[in-house]
């Protein structure tokens, strides 16, 4: 169902990975699977996404990336989005905070492929 374009099959796939539950923990194939859904517009994927470009789990550490991530997850209704959103702002130049809100401003969802 995930590689159907599912988008919550996507997100709880990423979950697994992430967690190691019925899987290998595989942070990469986590945040692959976080993107594929959060492309799609999952507030819950988007969220987690910016927690491992946060923390540079299986993707490089972007701080720029990972406040995108939380914009658009708090955006989308998040509660822990725009908590993290706010810690990782914190830690960021202006011009970092700038460009974070420009990607998620000039952000579009993807559409889910047809099964």
């Amino acid at each position: 169902m995930a590689e159907a374009g599912i988008t919550e099959a996507q997100y709880n796939l990423g979950v697994m990975y992430d967690n190691g539950q019925g899987v290998t923990q595989d942070y990469a194939a986590a945040a692959g699977w976080y993107r594929k859904a959060a492309d799609q517009g999952d507030a819950l994927a988007q969220s987690n996404l910016g927690v491992m470009y946060a923390k540079g789990q299986g993707v490089p550490q972007d701080y720029v990336q990972a406040l995108k991530w939380f914009n658009l997850g708090a955006t989308s209704g998040d509660a822990s989005a725009a908590k993290n959103r706010d810690i990782v702002a914190s830690e960021m130049t202006p011009a970092q905070i700038a460009e974070a809100q420009r990607l998620a401003s000039a952000w579009r969802p993807t559409k889910p492929k047809a099964p």
